[in-house]
């Protein structure tokens, strides 16, 4: 990665390791700002921009069954290194789920925000947005 940052990039801070050595839970904890800040701008570029519908798309798309769903639609899209790294990211011991979460849908949206992290930290916004929009396809 680069030392010199991209002026039209949010990241200020680049991560002290390159991001294949980053822990996964660590990915999603990132990934989770950043799926966030990504479901916000797509509400923001809809018509309808009353703030009780947006944060109500907004919770749909972000609870731990809504990023299930999109993780499901992008599998069949992933590179075998994407995929990789939504299986670390599955896989990792990222805690108990909250109380309303089912345990298998919270362990496939860590997984989901590992790889936005992932991707994130590795620079590839384009990929980002491809995956984003083939995610929300039939949303």
């Amino acid at each position: 990665m680069s030392e010199h940052l991209d002026a039209g990039s949010l990241m200020f801070y680049p991560p002290a390791k390159k991001p294949q050595l980053i822990n996964p839970v660590v990915l999603a904890y990132v990934g989770d700002a950043v799926f966030e800040l990504l479901v916000r701008q797509y509400l923001v570029s809809l018509p309808n921009n009353k703030s009780h519908h947006m944060h109500r798309e907004a919770t749909s798309i972000v609870s731990a069954k809504g990023q299930r769903q999109l993780l499901e639609r992008l599998q069949p899209h992933l590179t075998e290194e994407e995929a990789d790294i939504v299986r670390r990211g599955r896989n990792a011991k990222s805690g108990a789920p909250p109380k309303n979460a089912d345990p298998a849908d919270y362990r496939l949206a860590t997984a989901l925000e590992s790889l936005v992290g992932y991707l994130y930290y590795e620079g590839r916004n384009e990929r980002l947005g491809e995956l984003f929009a083939i995610g929300l396809e039939g949303k």
